[in-house]
């Protein structure tokens, strides 16, 4: 299909899908999946922008476009209003910026282990526009609850 190599397909931008675990190295990198560097550079992404995340214990990590769609939401409210407030304490205070280095790389910084546990492994989780960086064994837990959490919802 035309533009199906590049990531587009009916005019929609790569997403970030799936999940793989990658090892960190010795001097505290891990890589990140090349079909999340592909739709990194599909999406002109260079700079990361990487965010504790509200629910799990993860990082959830995409452009500068992701931390505007959260102060559009912190906008949205009265500026001097509590939930502003908490809400800019989350995306402020729990973000920082990050660069991938030249092999696509990505150092696993004290504000990635201390929030997430992550220690030798990195399992990179796509969430269509952002991906997560997950500690392997708390990312399975999560998919299986979540997964538990869908049967019950189904019919008999």
């Amino acid at each position: 299909m035309p533009g199906f190599s590049t990531g587009r397909m009916f005019g929609v931008v790569s997403r970030f899908l799936s999940n793989a675990t990658n090892k960190i190295d010795a001097k505290g990198r891990v890589s990140v999946p090349a079909a999340f560097r592909s739709a990194l550079s599909e999406r002109g992404i260079q700079e990361l922008y990487c965010l504790q995340d509200f629910i799990y214990p993860a990082i959830s990590v995409g452009g500068p476009d992701l931390l505007d769609r959260y102060e559009r939401q912190i906008a949205s409210v009265d500026p001097f209003s509590p939930e502003a407030n908490r809400m800019s304490l989350l995306v402020h205070g729990g973000g920082v910026f990050m660069r991938l280095d030249a092999e696509g790389r990505l150092m696993v910084t004290d504000f990635v282990r201390d929030f997430t546990g992550i220690s030798s492994d990195v399992t990179f989780v796509g969430r269509s526009d952002h991906f997560q960086l997950w500690r392997p064994q708390a990312f399975q837990e999560a998919q299986a609850a979540a997964r538990e959490g869908r049967q019950i919802l189904r019919p008999a």
